[in-house]
């Protein structure tokens, strides 16, 4: 099995096709990596297919805040414009440029 490659990148802002929410890509799994009931509890008629890049994302709409995780093929760019108010984004991003959020640097040993 060939392993795609994603299509959005850490940093990029969002907004799903299906549900009213944008966010902000934090961590990109190669395929599908939650639990079968996760999956399970997603409609069949709009489930999406395992094999493809799924995304976590700081996730907001017009009433809260929350991680969300989504397929590639629920997504698309955000073209609104302008950064999210998601409180959490301070914890991974060091700043929004151009666009986009900037990871924190880590240091390793």
């Amino acid at each position: 099995m060939q392993e795609q490659r994603a299509k959005f990148d850490i940093g990029q802002i969002v907004k799903h096709n299906l549900f009213e929410f944008r966010g902000v890509i934090f961590d990109v799994d190669p395929e599908f990596a939650n639990t079968d009931e996760w999956w399970e509890a997603i409609p069949e008629s709009v489930r999406p297919s395992k094999n493809q890049p799924f995304y976590h994302l700081l996730a907001e709409n017009g009433d809260s805040h929350y991680v969300a995780y989504a397929s590639e093929g629920n997504l698309c760019p955000d073209t609104a414009g302008g950064p999210l108010h998601h409180p959490q984004t301070r914890l991974l991003f060091d700043r929004y440029e151009n666009g986009r959020y900037l990871p924190k640097v880590r240091l390793a040993n």
